[in-house]
């Protein structure tokens, strides 16, 4: 706000004042001489001025930091920063915080149902998948068994996603084979990966990284996942191409797959939530918009950077990055 829109109503109300004095005296006592009217005159301006200056600085000081405190995330109200009204505020932010705080509360109670339910399908759904493998219908056998797996990872996805909402994200990062990683992930993805008749080219090497292996695992299913989702249906095999990569302080793995790809004017928001791409919005596949988002979700809270690099009906290869020790044990960092 202005000076001139924050001050205008006391300087109007002062030179009112004034050009009220002068019309009384030029009205009721201008025998007297003008001399007296100059004199009064430089009696009051001569200090409004002075006053004037002083609050257009004071008001600027005072704007200046107000600029430097709501640049800052925290609360105005509760710092040192003095205001009018004060106590209304604080008032207010108490009252918006315990409704946060009911809010979150439910939320909570929330995200523990549905981890509970999701807990609970699981064990029937178990129990589902035995009960196909005595199918004697080989066909109708696999159709029921694509199914149970496609449930079996919407349930997984759920219960991982509800931890990370959890403000309580319980992360071990530990040192874990990368190749071990690697082979628990394309065991839980096997079916898929068989029914697509994907090649499979590993070289990743028996090196170890620092992470939670729980979460590595749920990131390598949705990247696996997305090759099996989006592999063309016509020309060669699919292919599925992984590989490890030591570059000075960093583990790079790749995972690389020749089916769809991504145009280019999609490759910015591929990690947006709720994006879905042109091709979904054609009608050749079926997304959420949700796995790479929470991809990306899960690796900012691991401190492991992800990159992406597509050709559109070419390929597609996303490289995650790990880092040393020292980045999640600066104790450990030793000079000399």
């Amino acid at each position: 706000m202005s000076y001139v829109k924050r001050r205008w109503k006391p300087v109007l109300t002062w030179a009112v004042v004034i050009l009220l004095f002068n019309l009384y005296f030029y009205l009721f006592i201008q025998d007297e001489g003008w001399g007296y009217l100059g004199y009064m005159d430089i009696l009051f301006l001569v200090p409004s001025f002075l006053w004037g200056v002083a609050d257009y600085v004071s008001f600027h000081r005072r704007e200046g930091e107000k600029a430097l405190h709501m640049a800052r995330e925290e609360l105005i109200c509760r710092g040192a920063f003095p205001f009018e009204n004060r106590d209304m505020a604080e008032h207010d932010v108490s009252i918006l915080e315990k409704q946060l705080k009911q809010q979150f509360d439910e939320n909570c109670e929330l995200q523990d149902y549905v981890a509970k339910w999701c807990h609970e399908v699981k064990l029937p759904l178990s129990a589902a998948l035995l009960m196909t493998e005595r199918m004697t219908d080989m066909e109708l056998k696999q159709s029921m068994r694509e199914q149970w797996e496609k449930i079996n990872q919407q349930l997984q996805s759920m219960l991982l996603g509800c931890k990370l909402q959890s403000p309580l994200l319980d992360l071990q990062i530990r040192p874990v084979s990368l190749e071990e990683m690697v082979k628990a992930s394309i065991r839980n993805q096997r079916f898929f990966l068989i029914q697509k008749r994907f090649a499979l080219e590993m070289q990743v090497e028996h090196l170890e990284v620092f992470t939670d292996p729980d979460w590595l695992i749920y990131v390598l299913d949705q990247l696996i996942s997305n090759a099996v989702k989006y592999t063309r249906s016509e020309g060669e095999a699919p292919l599925l191409h992984l590989w490890s990569e030591t570059q000075g302080m960093e583990t790079r793995l790749y995972i690389e797959d020749h089916g769809e790809g991504i145009r280019e004017e999609d490759m910015g928001r591929i990690f947006e939530k709720g994006f879905t791409g042109r091709n979904h919005h054609n009608g050749q596949h079926k997304s959420t918009g949700m796995g790479l988002y929470m991809v990306s979700r899960v690796l900012k809270q691991l401190g492991h950077p992800i990159h992406v690099e597509s050709r559109y009906k070419s390929y597609t290869r996303f490289c995650i990055v790990f880092l040393q020790e020292p980045y999640y044990f600066p104790e450990t960092v030793r000079l000399g």
